[in-house]
């Protein structure tokens, strides 16, 4: 069997098909690999022995090796154990960031070095260059599908090892080429939400791990409203699941989670989608990661997401001395959630991000309303 020189990372879903066919077509020396991120709890909602025969087949049709690897050890230790570590601490965490550093961009990249290769490929919808002698991520070229979100823990040793084949494509071109190619996964959905909770509840998935607590909501004024199953079930600007019904004297309109009192067991809720509660102008964040190894400046003007698909807003960045950074926005951020990413560009290349440490927005019971 000859040493591919390139890996590709096989999910059994369309995107990373493409991605290998595309390879294959450009003549490159290939090799598929299936990574196991998740053990199967019993709960029957684990489909990675579905997509696992979804790879084989796609690696079957374009006639290269297929491999598997299970990194589920590794994926409970770096990025399991820390997502319920936030969840408990009344933070929200984001998995995938913390899956593509610890897993698929270092121990999937260690597996296809063993394999003899010299780089990966992946399906996601970002793409790399090289300016200046330094290498940049850039924002996918369909910027419904961008995935640069999830990617800006990468830095240069990565991103010189990786090749994204379908980043400068649309997502609609994706499909369109899976089903001329005859790829057996051209009409596979796409996989949505957190990968080891998939189609589940998400309530009752968190509760194996955190049992429920129910506790009191309030509105920001510490009146009394309802009562909740347990506060780290939810999130800020949350609007689904409170299950408040009419209360007295308060208007037939939904309520929104504006804060959480983690220590006292308090959710603490109000009916205006953009609530003053919710806002902030400002941030900390905890400490940065640079794709280029450093930041662009001292102070600098940029443009920041603090949430997947959000549309990208201009701020102030201040580096500070410990590695964090502080950030001003232009305009008031609707619930920038600690434990989630703040990330930056500058155009489409990004610069980097780190977790939400906090916000200047009032703290509910603490703080009243401006």
């Amino acid at each position: 069997m000859s040493v591919p020189r390139t890996v590709v990372g096989v999910s059994g879903g369309v995107d990373s098909s493409v991605a290998a066919w595309l390879l294959v077509q450009a003549g490159e020396p290939l090799a598929g690999l299936f990574m196991q991120n998740w053990d199967d709890d019993g709960s029957g909602e684990c489909r990675a022995e579905d997509d696992r025969r979804d790879a084989v087949a796609v690696c079957g049709r374009l006639g290269i090796p297929f491999h598997f690897r299970d990194f589920s050890k590794e994926y409970w230790a770096g990025v399991f154990e820390h997502f319920l570590a936030e969840y408990a601490a009344g933070r929200t965490p984001n998995p995938d960031v913390l899956c593509n550093r610890e897993v698929k961009f270092k121990h999937f990249l260690d597996a296809a070095r063993e394999l003899g290769a010299e780089r990966i490929a992946t399906g996601h919808y970002a793409q790399v260059a090289r300016a200046g002698g330094r290498w940049r991520l850039l924002r996918g070229a369909d910027r419904d599908k961008d995935q640069s979100y999830f990617l800006h823990q990468l830095g240069q040793e990565q991103l010189a090892a990786t090749l994204f084949p379908i980043g400068h494509l649309p997502k609609a071109q994706v499909r369109t080429t899976a089903r001329e190619a005859g790829l057996p996964t051209h009409a596979k959905k796409d996989s949505t939400g957190i990968c080891f909770i998939g189609e589940r509840d998400f309530r009752e998935f968190l509760g194996r791990w955190l049992p429920a607590r129910p506790g009191e909501i309030r509105d920001p004024h510490g009146v009394r409203v309802g009562e909740h199953p347990g506060v780290f079930y939810f999130t800020l600007g949350q609007r689904e699941g409170l299950a408040i019904g009419g209360v007295r004297g308060r208007a037939a309109a939904p309520w929104y989670v504006v804060g959480k009192d983690v220590a006292g067991n308090v959710l603490y809720v109000d009916q205006d989608r953009d609530s003053p509660w919710l806002l902030s102008r400002a941030l900390r964040s905890e400490t940065m990661h640079w794709i280029e190894g450093a930041a662009p400046a001292r102070e600098f003007d940029c443009a920041a997401q603090v949430r997947y698909r959000q549309q990208e807003e201009p701020c102030r960045v201040r580096v500070d001395d410990d590695g964090t950074v502080s950030v001003r926005f232009a305009r008031a951020q609707r619930a920038a959630t600690p434990g989630q990413s703040l990330v930056l560009y500058d155009g489409p290349a990004c610069l980097g991000g780190a977790v939400i440490d906090s916000t200047d927005a009032p703290v509910p019971g603490v703080q009243e309303r401006a």
